[in-house]
């Protein structure tokens, strides 16, 4: 049950594919910066590296719970991408992870859940959407550095080291297996993850 639940979360934890956002996930680490900031509306005073050498920029210090989860949910990404025979961005250095302050706290159920709200785009009109927008557990937001956003915990931290394993698939399959890629970024047909075995 819990994992149904959570892969119904993380259904809406997509790429959104805009034009826009692709020319900016090519463009390094000022870009992915500057639309971390665009989205969450938040300013990343802090920077740190995991203790494998993830960089993470956070609204606030992140707590070493933190950044150990998203040091477990890298090691448990490039397991599973080592096992699907991809080599590319396997390495720690490879990602920034964007600490943002959340939007909620608990979802519909009542249940933890911080979460990040974005518009709507492909999902208006699903049952995803709250008004014109979503709430994501993450958002892919480059692929130049590979970078993506998710919103600070303080408690449930294996959820964390998911979100993190779960965004990075998406940068994993869009430098090693486009086609996949292609098929799996958009959520909002349906489909979620993990999408690696």
């Amino acid at each position: 049950m819990l994992k149904t639940k959570l892969m119904q979360l993380l259904i809406v934890s997509a790429v959104v594919l805009t034009a826009g956002l692709m020319i900016r996930a090519q463009s390094g680490e000022q870009a992915v910066l500057a639309e971390a900031e665009r989205i969450s509306k938040d300013q990343f005073n802090f920077t740190v590296k995991t203790a494998k050498g993830a960089k993470v920029y956070g609204v606030k210090k992140p707590s070493p719970e933190m950044l150990d989860a998203i040091d477990r949910g890298l090691t448990d990404l490039f397991a599973v991408a080592r096992k699907n025979k991809y080599k590319k961005r396997l390495k720690y250095s490879d990602y920034i992870v964007f600490i943002a302050k959340p939007d909620r706290q608990k979802n519909y159920d009542g249940e933890y859940s911080p979460d990040i709200a974005i518009g709507a785009a492909q999902y208006a009109g699903t049952i995803y959407d709250k008004g014109g927008y979503i709430y994501a557990a993450g958002m892919v937001i480059g692929y130049n550095p590979g970078a993506f956003i998710i919103g600070e915990h303080t408690k449930d931290f294996n959820r964390v080291a998911d979100v993190v394993r779960f965004e990075g698939e998406h940068i994993v399959l869009y430098h090693n297996d486009r086609k996949r890629y292609n098929e799996t970024a958009d959520h909002s047909k349906g489909g979620g993850h993990p999408i690696l075995q």
